[in-house]
């Protein structure tokens, strides 16, 4: 039988996972860094899926932690921001290089774990709607630009 790996291990696994996609390569000649995110993002419609998704896994795995009902949902907040924002065409893409939601999702869990637990921990029906909701809204925005992008090829093929 094995054993879920710690805290701390789970967190430094999803602080890794979060600086590959939003901290991975800095930009030469500043301060500034980026990461596959809005690079994947780019992709219309499949890209927004990915990423969307990967943001849902340093979600999910963060309520298996046992987070309180405000700390969840400040992160999936935080995704449903950069999940919907991130969809519209070039501002979308530069948002996702400022917003890195899943950087201030790290900083979020880092924060909590880091003073004594005093909140209690949000119940699994709570979790499962708000976690359900956020894999909803994930799948509708892609579905939508998927479509929207399908519509527009199929007008421009056609000549209008």
């Amino acid at each position: 039988m094995t054993s879920s790996p710690s805290p701390e291990v789970t967190l430094r696994n999803l602080r890794q996972l979060s600086n590959i996609l939003e901290n991975a390569i800095g930009i030469p000649g500043t301060p500034y860094r980026i990461g596959l995110d809005p690079i994947i993002g780019i992709i219309p419609g499949g890209g927004d899926l990915v990423t969307g998704l990967l943001s849902f896994y340093i979600v999910f795995t963060a309520a298996r932690l046992g987070l309180p009902r405000e700390t969840l949902g400040r992160l999936v907040m935080n995704v449903l921001i950069d999940v919907l924002v991130g969809t519209m065409p070039v501002f979308g893409d530069l948002f996702d290089v400022a917003w890195k939601a899943n950087s201030k999702n790290m900083d979020l869990l880092e924060k909590h774990f880091s003073v004594p637990q005093t909140a209690k921990k949000a119940d699994r029906v709570f979790i499962f709607l708000i976690l359900g909701g956020l894999l909803l809204a994930i799948f509708t925005v892609s579905a939508v630009l998927i479509w929207v992008v399908s519509t527009l090829y199929q007008f421009l093929a056609t000549g209008g």
